[in-house]
């Protein structure tokens, strides 16, 4: 058995199977991102998302994406031919160095961003989702965002004893308190929606 992490299995026939299927199914949104990052670094290749993408497209299936990959701009040609879409990405810290410790194989932050500027600037509804929310400066991860995303959801989620054991490992301990979350949740809510940019928090 191969190590987990270590291998991806390739769907190839996923945007004909996802035809088949659409045709039996009644119109609803359809979430994509929620398990398995759809931009991962083998979409590049295969463009299974992109198929499946094309397919939605084609019956005008309203559809919900979240990424960690910049990748995801490539298909802004397909985004903005859909009449209800919404595009986000995971910015879980504005801290490169906290990236690299709890997400060591994920696309930087700047990328992200950059990302969610680009979907924006084209028109394509876009949302962050601050979850895990890792160690940050609220304010410098404000400043990034105002003004690119249309929605913000901020999630702490539960951490493993694993994850729980690398911040005590690292010295953020004092992020895993439930006051830090809360006020930080808090304040970053009340920043954005005085921008009139409505958020939800997950306690």
């Amino acid at each position: 058995m191969e190590p987990w992490g270590e291998f991806v299995d390739v769907k190839v026939n996923a945007p004909e199977a996802l035809r088949r299927q659409l045709r039996r199914v009644q119109r609803g949104t359809v979430l994509i991102g929620t398990v398995t990052d759809p931009y991962q670094p083998a979409e590049k290749t295969y463009q299974v998302t992109r198929g499946c993408l094309e397919a939605l497209l084609e019956r005008q299936f309203p559809i919900n994406i979240l990424t960690r990959s910049s990748l995801v701009v490539r298909d802004i040609d397909i985004f903005t031919h859909f009449e209800d879409i919404s595009v986000g990405l995971s910015v879980t810290t504005d801290r490169e160095e906290v990236k690299k410790i709890f997400e060591p194989h994920s696309p930087s932050i700047k990328s992200r961003v950059e990302a969610l500027k680009m979907l924006h600037d084209h028109g394509v509804p876009t949302y962050v989702f601050i979850g895990p929310m890792l160690p940050l400066n609220l304010e410098k991860l404000f400043e990034m965002l105002a003004g690119i995303v249309d929605e913000v959801l901020i999630d702490r989620l539960n951490y493993s004893n694993k994850v729980k054991g690398l911040y005590r490992k690292t010295g953020h301990a004092p992020y895993l308190e439930d006051e830090y979350f809360i006020q930080t949740a808090s304040l970053l809510k009340e920043r954005f929606e005085r921008k009139g940019v409505p958020v939800s928090v997950i306690f």
